[in-house]
Protein backbone atom coordinates (compact mmCIF):
# COMPACT_ATOMS: atom_id res chain seq x y z
CA UNK A 1 0.00 0.00 0.00
CA UNK A 2 1.21 3.51 -0.87
CA UNK A 3 1.75 5.91 2.03
CA UNK A 4 1.43 9.53 0.99
CA UNK A 5 3.85 12.03 2.54
CA UNK A 6 1.84 15.09 1.48
CA UNK A 7 -1.37 16.06 -0.36
CA UNK A 8 0.70 16.76 -3.46
CA UNK A 9 1.63 13.07 -3.61
CA UNK A 10 -2.06 12.17 -3.64
CA UNK A 11 -2.64 14.49 -6.57
CA UNK A 12 0.25 12.97 -8.56
CA UNK A 13 -0.91 9.40 -7.86
CA UNK A 14 -4.51 10.18 -8.87
CA UNK A 15 -3.28 11.91 -12.03
CA UNK A 16 -1.47 8.70 -12.97
CA UNK A 17 -4.76 6.84 -12.46
CA UNK A 18 -6.38 9.36 -14.88
CA UNK A 19 -8.33 11.08 -12.13
CA UNK A 20 -7.50 14.79 -12.17
CA UNK A 21 -7.92 15.92 -8.57
CA UNK A 22 -7.80 19.54 -7.47
CA UNK A 23 -5.98 20.66 -4.31
CA UNK A 24 -9.07 20.28 -2.11
CA UNK A 25 -9.72 16.68 -3.18
CA UNK A 26 -6.06 15.76 -2.69
CA UNK A 27 -5.99 17.30 0.79
CA UNK A 28 -9.15 15.54 2.00
CA UNK A 29 -7.97 12.14 0.70
CA UNK A 30 -4.59 12.68 2.37
CA UNK A 31 -6.21 13.56 5.70
CA UNK A 32 -8.67 10.66 5.49
CA UNK A 33 -5.83 8.19 5.14
CA UNK A 34 -3.71 9.81 7.85
CA UNK A 35 -6.61 10.11 10.33
CA UNK A 36 -8.32 6.83 9.40
CA UNK A 37 -11.67 8.54 8.78
CA UNK A 38 -14.32 7.97 6.11
CA UNK A 39 -14.97 10.67 3.50
CA UNK A 40 -18.48 11.92 2.74
CA UNK A 41 -18.51 13.28 -0.82
CA UNK A 42 -21.40 15.47 -1.92
CA UNK A 43 -22.10 17.07 -5.28
CA UNK A 44 -24.20 16.81 -8.45
CA UNK A 45 -24.49 13.47 -10.21
CA UNK A 46 -21.71 12.70 -12.66
CA UNK A 47 -18.94 14.96 -11.33
CA UNK A 48 -16.57 12.15 -10.34
CA UNK A 49 -17.59 11.11 -6.83
CA UNK A 50 -17.74 7.39 -7.61
CA UNK A 51 -14.74 7.64 -9.93
CA UNK A 52 -12.63 8.92 -7.03
CA UNK A 53 -13.22 5.68 -5.13
CA UNK A 54 -12.35 3.64 -8.23
CA UNK A 55 -9.17 5.66 -8.77
CA UNK A 56 -8.07 5.19 -5.15
CA UNK A 57 -8.58 1.44 -5.49
CA UNK A 58 -6.27 1.52 -8.53
CA UNK A 59 -3.69 3.71 -6.77
CA UNK A 60 -3.51 1.46 -3.71
CA UNK A 61 -4.00 -1.78 -5.67
CA UNK A 62 -6.93 -2.64 -3.42
CA UNK A 63 -10.18 -4.39 -4.21
CA UNK A 64 -13.18 -2.06 -4.47
CA UNK A 65 -16.27 -3.20 -2.55
CA UNK A 66 -19.36 -1.20 -3.44
CA UNK A 67 -22.63 -0.89 -1.56
CA UNK A 68 -25.16 0.70 -3.92
CA UNK A 69 -27.79 2.36 -1.78
CA UNK A 70 -31.47 2.47 -2.68
CA UNK A 71 -34.80 3.05 -0.98
CA UNK A 72 -35.67 0.00 1.10
CA UNK A 73 -32.06 -1.16 1.65
CA UNK A 74 -31.97 -3.16 4.87
CA UNK A 75 -29.56 -5.05 7.10
CA UNK A 76 -29.78 -8.28 5.10
CA UNK A 77 -28.54 -6.52 1.95
CA UNK A 78 -26.03 -4.17 3.57
CA UNK A 79 -24.50 -6.17 6.43
CA UNK A 80 -25.31 -9.89 6.47
CA UNK A 81 -28.00 -12.53 6.49
CA UNK A 82 -28.16 -16.19 7.42
CA UNK A 83 -28.18 -18.87 4.76
CA UNK A 84 -31.62 -20.16 5.69
CA UNK A 85 -31.72 -22.88 3.03
CA UNK A 86 -28.42 -24.33 4.21
CA UNK A 87 -29.56 -24.10 7.84
CA UNK A 88 -32.81 -25.92 7.02
CA UNK A 89 -30.95 -28.72 5.25
CA UNK A 90 -28.67 -29.08 8.28
CA UNK A 91 -31.65 -29.27 10.63
CA UNK A 92 -33.40 -31.85 8.44
CA UNK A 93 -30.24 -33.97 8.24
CA UNK A 94 -29.86 -34.09 12.03
CA UNK A 95 -33.41 -34.14 13.40
CA UNK A 96 -32.37 -36.38 16.27
CA UNK A 97 -29.52 -34.14 17.44
CA UNK A 98 -29.55 -32.09 20.60
CA UNK A 99 -30.99 -28.66 19.72
CA UNK A 100 -28.42 -26.63 21.68
CA UNK A 101 -25.56 -28.26 19.77
CA UNK A 102 -27.42 -27.92 16.47
CA UNK A 103 -28.16 -24.27 17.18
CA UNK A 104 -24.49 -23.51 17.82
CA UNK A 105 -23.64 -25.15 14.54
CA UNK A 106 -26.18 -23.48 12.25
CA UNK A 107 -25.46 -20.04 13.70
CA UNK A 108 -21.76 -20.20 12.92
CA UNK A 109 -19.77 -18.35 10.27
CA UNK A 110 -20.20 -21.30 7.89
CA UNK A 111 -23.87 -20.33 7.52
CA UNK A 112 -23.31 -16.57 7.30
CA UNK A 113 -23.77 -14.70 4.02
CA UNK A 114 -21.65 -11.55 4.11
CA UNK A 115 -22.88 -8.42 2.39
CA UNK A 116 -20.70 -5.42 1.38
CA UNK A 117 -20.28 -3.78 4.81
CA UNK A 118 -19.38 -6.98 6.64
CA UNK A 119 -17.24 -8.22 3.76
CA UNK A 120 -15.23 -5.00 3.78
CA UNK A 121 -14.17 -5.39 7.41
CA UNK A 122 -13.68 -9.17 7.49
CA UNK A 123 -11.56 -9.53 4.37
CA UNK A 124 -7.91 -10.33 5.04
CA UNK A 125 -6.57 -7.63 2.73
CA UNK A 126 -7.48 -3.92 3.10
CA UNK A 127 -10.07 -2.72 0.60
CA UNK A 128 -11.70 0.48 -0.61
CA UNK A 129 -15.34 0.53 0.54
CA UNK A 130 -17.67 2.70 -1.54
CA UNK A 131 -21.09 3.43 -0.05
CA UNK A 132 -22.73 4.97 -3.10
CA UNK A 133 -25.67 7.41 -2.98
CA UNK A 134 -26.20 7.19 0.76
CA UNK A 135 -28.89 9.90 0.49
CA UNK A 136 -31.21 7.39 -1.22
CA UNK A 137 -31.76 5.33 1.96
CA UNK A 138 -34.06 6.22 4.83
CA UNK A 139 -32.67 8.01 7.89
CA UNK A 140 -33.24 4.86 9.98
CA UNK A 141 -31.03 2.84 7.66
CA UNK A 142 -28.09 5.16 8.32
CA UNK A 143 -27.93 3.69 11.83
CA UNK A 144 -26.64 0.46 10.24
CA UNK A 145 -23.54 2.35 9.14
CA UNK A 146 -22.60 4.09 12.36
CA UNK A 147 -20.93 1.15 14.08
CA UNK A 148 -19.02 0.28 10.92
CA UNK A 149 -17.86 3.86 10.31
CA UNK A 150 -16.85 4.67 13.88
CA UNK A 151 -15.46 1.38 15.19
CA UNK A 152 -15.01 -0.66 12.00
CA UNK A 153 -16.90 -3.53 13.55
CA UNK A 154 -20.26 -5.27 13.20
CA UNK A 155 -22.28 -6.77 16.06
CA UNK A 156 -24.06 -10.03 15.25
CA UNK A 157 -26.26 -11.30 18.10
CA UNK A 158 -25.49 -14.98 17.45
CA UNK A 159 -21.72 -14.52 16.97
CA UNK A 160 -20.80 -11.42 18.93
CA UNK A 161 -18.72 -8.54 17.58
CA UNK A 162 -16.77 -9.03 14.38
CA UNK A 163 -13.93 -6.50 14.15
CA UNK A 164 -12.00 -5.39 11.11
CA UNK A 165 -8.93 -7.46 10.25
CA UNK A 166 -7.70 -4.46 8.27
CA UNK A 167 -9.28 -1.02 8.17
CA UNK A 168 -10.89 -0.20 4.84
CA UNK A 169 -10.63 3.16 3.14
CA UNK A 170 -14.27 4.30 3.16
CA UNK A 171 -15.91 6.79 0.81
CA UNK A 172 -19.60 7.68 0.92
CA UNK A 173 -21.25 9.61 -1.90
CA UNK A 174 -24.38 11.74 -1.83
CA UNK A 175 -26.21 13.67 -4.55
CA UNK A 176 -27.62 15.81 -1.73
CA UNK A 177 -31.25 14.86 -2.40
CA UNK A 178 -31.93 14.90 1.34
CA UNK A 179 -30.17 16.03 4.51
CA UNK A 180 -28.02 13.34 6.12
CA UNK A 181 -28.02 12.78 9.89
CA UNK A 182 -25.62 14.69 12.12
CA UNK A 183 -24.41 11.40 13.62
CA UNK A 184 -23.28 10.22 10.19
CA UNK A 185 -21.64 13.52 9.27
CA UNK A 186 -19.68 13.64 12.55
CA UNK A 187 -17.91 10.42 11.67
CA UNK A 188 -16.73 11.64 8.26
CA UNK A 189 -14.52 14.20 6.62
CA UNK A 190 -16.56 16.31 4.20
CA UNK A 191 -15.74 16.89 0.54
CA UNK A 192 -17.85 18.74 -2.00
CA UNK A 193 -17.15 18.14 -5.69
CA UNK A 194 -18.84 20.59 -8.02
CA UNK A 195 -18.67 21.19 -11.75
CA UNK A 196 -15.07 21.82 -12.84
CA UNK A 197 -13.64 24.99 -14.32
CA UNK A 198 -13.22 25.12 -18.10
CA UNK A 199 -9.49 24.51 -17.73
CA UNK A 200 -9.93 21.48 -15.48
CA UNK A 201 -12.69 20.01 -17.63
CA UNK A 202 -10.47 20.40 -20.68
CA UNK A 203 -7.70 18.54 -18.85
CA UNK A 204 -10.16 15.77 -17.89
CA UNK A 205 -11.23 15.40 -21.52
CA UNK A 206 -7.63 15.20 -22.69
CA UNK A 207 -6.93 12.51 -20.09
CA UNK A 208 -10.09 10.43 -20.58
CA UNK A 209 -11.07 10.78 -24.26
CA UNK A 210 -8.91 8.92 -26.74
CA UNK A 211 -8.13 10.91 -29.89
CA UNK A 212 -9.43 14.27 -28.68
CA UNK A 213 -7.42 17.31 -29.77
CA UNK A 214 -6.62 20.24 -27.52
CA UNK A 215 -8.82 22.46 -29.68
CA UNK A 216 -11.81 20.13 -29.54
CA UNK A 217 -11.39 19.60 -25.80
CA UNK A 218 -11.33 23.38 -25.32
CA UNK A 219 -14.49 23.80 -27.42
CA UNK A 220 -16.35 21.02 -25.61
CA UNK A 221 -15.41 22.36 -22.17
CA UNK A 222 -16.51 25.91 -23.04
CA UNK A 223 -19.77 24.85 -24.69
CA UNK A 224 -20.68 22.52 -21.81
CA UNK A 225 -19.94 25.34 -19.36
CA UNK A 226 -22.29 27.58 -21.35
CA UNK A 227 -25.03 24.93 -21.47
CA UNK A 228 -24.83 24.54 -17.67
CA UNK A 229 -25.69 28.24 -17.31
CA UNK A 230 -29.22 27.56 -18.62
CA UNK A 231 -32.07 26.90 -16.21
CA UNK A 232 -32.12 23.15 -16.80
CA UNK A 233 -33.79 20.23 -15.07
CA UNK A 234 -30.47 18.37 -15.23
CA UNK A 235 -27.31 20.19 -16.31
CA UNK A 236 -24.74 18.05 -18.16
CA UNK A 237 -22.27 16.29 -15.89
CA UNK A 238 -18.58 15.64 -16.50
CA UNK A 239 -19.39 12.08 -17.55
CA UNK A 240 -21.80 13.47 -20.15
CA UNK A 241 -19.24 15.94 -21.47
CA UNK A 242 -16.86 12.97 -21.91
CA UNK A 243 -19.58 11.08 -23.81
CA UNK A 244 -20.24 14.15 -25.94
CA UNK A 245 -16.57 14.54 -26.85
CA UNK A 246 -16.46 10.88 -27.86
CA UNK A 247 -19.63 11.38 -29.92
CA UNK A 248 -18.15 14.33 -31.81
CA UNK A 249 -15.00 12.35 -32.57
CA UNK A 250 -17.07 9.38 -33.79
CA UNK A 251 -18.98 11.74 -36.10
CA UNK A 252 -15.76 13.22 -37.45
CA UNK A 253 -16.34 16.70 -36.00
CA UNK A 254 -13.09 18.64 -35.62
CA UNK A 255 -14.62 22.14 -35.34
CA UNK A 256 -17.88 22.36 -33.41
CA UNK A 257 -20.57 24.45 -35.08
CA UNK A 258 -23.99 25.38 -33.70
CA UNK A 259 -25.57 22.75 -35.94
CA UNK A 260 -23.29 20.06 -34.46
CA UNK A 261 -24.38 21.02 -30.96
CA UNK A 262 -28.08 20.95 -31.87
CA UNK A 263 -27.75 17.57 -33.61
CA UNK A 264 -26.05 15.96 -30.59
CA UNK A 265 -27.76 17.67 -27.63
CA UNK A 266 -29.44 14.37 -26.77
CA UNK A 267 -26.02 13.11 -25.63
CA UNK A 268 -25.49 16.06 -23.27
CA UNK A 269 -29.04 16.49 -21.99
CA UNK A 270 -31.48 13.88 -20.74
CA UNK A 271 -34.77 15.77 -20.74
CA UNK A 272 -36.61 16.91 -23.88
CA UNK A 273 -37.55 20.23 -22.27
CA UNK A 274 -33.85 20.93 -21.61
CA UNK A 275 -32.94 19.99 -25.20
CA UNK A 276 -35.62 22.29 -26.62
CA UNK A 277 -34.60 25.18 -24.37
CA UNK A 278 -30.92 25.05 -25.40
CA UNK A 279 -31.67 24.33 -29.08
CA UNK A 280 -34.00 27.33 -29.26
CA UNK A 281 -31.24 29.62 -28.01
CA UNK A 282 -28.72 28.21 -30.49
CA UNK A 283 -31.09 28.63 -33.42
CA UNK A 284 -31.54 32.36 -32.80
Amino acid sequence: MITFAAPGDVKVALDEAKYLADDRIAQVVYLAERLGKPVLIEGPAGVGKTELAKALAVVHERRLIRLQCYEGLDESKALYEWNYKKQLLRIQADQGSDWSELEDDIFSEDYLLTRPLLEAITTDEPVVLLIDEIDRVEVETEALLLEVLSEFQVSIPELGTMRAKSQPLVLLTSNNTRELSEALKRRCLFLHIGYPTVEREKAILLARVEGVTEHLAEQVARIVRSVRSFDLKKPPSVSESIDWARTLIALGVAEVEASDVIDTLHVLLKYQTDIERVAKDLEV
